[in-house]
């Protein structure tokens, strides 16, 4: 989200660290993420991170392909 541009960004130059310091902060926040979405192959749709992500170490919302209504349609 918009948000969180600002706040990666913002982040990044309290570190002062340049562009690798986005590339960190973006990896610090998406940790998680990482292991955890190979599992969901072919059911996630979108990974959304937001200023809460960011700053407050939020977990990204995820959103889900609805399989069940493809099926059935």
């Amino acid at each position: 989200t918009a948000g969180a541009l600002l706040a990666i960004a913002t982040k990044a130059m309290k570190r002062k660290s340049g562009a690798r310091g986005l590339r960190s902060v973006m990896e610090e926040a998406m940790l998680d993420v990482m292991f955890d979405l190979p599992s969901e192959k072919n059911k996630v749709t979108e990974c959304v991170i937001s200023e809460q992500v960011i700053t407050n170490g939020d977990y990204p919302v995820i959103l889900y392909d609805n399989l069940e209504n493809k099926k059935s349609a």
